[in-house]
């Protein structure tokens, strides 16, 4: 019977790691993410890559990362009892800027630990993604190129397009040195920057110099970056476990009528 037992139990369990290991491969394949649960900790892997598509859809033959794929998997980490942290990967030449502005600030009002990588480049609106974790990572070889608010197409030549690009520049600055360790004057600097790129304004870091001028908080590779996500979850953990400790202890109503004993005792 016992043997029975396990044989008929096996096929069942084969089938369920297939069934996840498939649903895995449609969520690379889909939405350039995975979620492996048997880690020291499950964790939800999102991959910004190629140019940041926005309200416009882009030729087929650009790489890109469709914005309305990232802000679901987003709520669904939070949401997500399952899971405890997200590991954002960074290879993008920027794109849209509403888009990346407001996936930004998505990333940055997560309560869950959040660490992101840059890899390749982490270009224009890029710079603000990688900003938005909790704790950023750059390798050595990775570029970011800070530069400013550019748009194609037709332009209305009137003050009011000139101070628009200017309210929406003061806002991705406001969102960066809030979310950084770099100066407002600093950043500004490298923003307006004519003597490094031929055809255009601004300035191109790398990795180490994203480090020293404190856009980025540290310079390392993937197990850094795994190992500094860890660490955040554990310390959510500890501090959630000593919020809870006290609550269990001392219930609520028990705790009322053992302080008013005390109050008549004094009286007395």
């Amino acid at each position: 019977m016992n043997v029975r037992n396990q044989n008929s139990g096996a096929p069942g369990e084969q089938e369920q790691m297939d069934e996840e290991q498939k649903k895995q491969d449609d969520q690379i394949q889909s939405y350039g993410a995975v979620t492996p649960m048997e880690g020291k900790y499950p964790i939800h892997c999102l991959t910004i890559i190629g140019q940041i598509e926005g309200h416009y859809i882009l030729p087929p033959q650009n790489k890109t990362t469709k914005y309305e794929h990232v802000i679901p998997q987003l709520v669904a980490v939070e949401q997500d009892p399952r899971i405890e942290g997200l590991l954002i990967i960074l290879n993008t030449v920027g794109g849209d800027v509403e888009a990346g502005l407001a996936l930004s600030e998505l990333i940055a009002g997560m309560k869950k630990p959040t660490v992101s990588m840059v890899l390749g480049g982490g270009h224009s609106i890029g710079v603000p993604l990688a900003c938005s974790a909790k704790q950023s990572f750059i390798v050595p070889s990775a570029t970011m190129t800070i530069h400013p608010v550019r748009t194609n197409g037709m332009v209305i030549g009137v003050p009011q397009t000139l101070s628009y690009f200017e309210k929406m520049q003061d806002r991705i600055i406001a969102f960066i040195t809030k979310n950084s360790h770099m100066p407002e004057e600093r950043f500004r600097e490298y923003l307006m920057n004519t003597n490094e790129l031929i055809t255009d304004v601004g300035t191109v870091l790398e990795g180490d110099a994203a480090v020293e001028e404190g856009l980025i908080d540290h310079l390392g590779g993937l197990s850094d970056a795994i190992e500094c996500l860890y660490s955040l979850i554990e310390e959510r953990k500890e501090a959630e476990s000593k919020e809870e400790g006290p609550q269990e202890k001392t219930p609520a109503k028990p705790a009322r009528s053992a302080a008013g004993g005390k109050a008549k005792k004094q009286k007395k």
